[in-house]
């Protein structure tokens, strides 16, 4: 059996390429989630791990998709080799339980660790240098509304209308509200 795995990191981000992508190359069942890369506890991939047979494939797009880090992916593909189940990562072929297969895949999953470790890198740089360089620079995400905002809905709550009220004269939710009022 050709089985597809298709993960994507945030709620916001699409699986339709995957999809097509696993499609096109004959998995005949598909195991989709959005789940970060990070974690280990990814139920659908769990799923996957425990219902492989011998002879299956297992397809992902990208080695990205597959592991964290270096050290998991050799232990998840040593798992799946000892079951007799072969790999094909799209964008690399397909990796078998011989000596070729192995380095292959230790070379590409080593050089996959070592991109996510060098954008992390710069991330930090680029946060540093605007930290030390721009007064402006804030951490974390924008805010959505602004001071003046929040100031007129502050208004409307000192006049005596309900969270309630102010959310549907406002659009901004009562949580938001009641987070910014502090």
């Amino acid at each position: 059996m050709k089985i597809g795995y298709a993960r994507v990191s945030t709620i916001d981000q699409k699986l339709e390429t995957q999809l097509e992508l696993l499609k096109d190359a004959g998995a005949e069942v598909i195991y989709q989630e959005k789940m970060t890369g990070t974690t280990t506890h990814r139920p659908e991939f769990e799923k996957i791990l425990q219902m492989v047979r011998s002879d299956d494939t297992l397809i992902i797009t990208k080695l990205d998709r597959f592991a964290r880090n270096t050290r998991e992916a050799l232990e998840i593909i040593q798992g799946l080799f000892s079951k007799g189940v072969k790999i094909n990562i799209l964008n690399m072929g397909i990796i078998d339980d011989t000596p070729t297969g192995q380095l292959t895949f230790t070379i590409f999953s080593a050089f996959a660790q070592f991109e996510r470790d060098m954008i992390l890198t710069r991330t930090q740089e680029g946060r540093n240098y605007a930290r030390e360089n721009d007064p402006y620079f804030k951490e974390g995400r924008p805010l959505k509304y602004s001071k003046e905002q929040i100031e007129f809905a502050r208004e409307l709550r000192q006049q005596g209308m309900t969270y309630r009220m102010i959310e549907r004269k406002t659009g901004i939710s009562v949580a938001t509200l009641k987070r910014r009022f502090q």
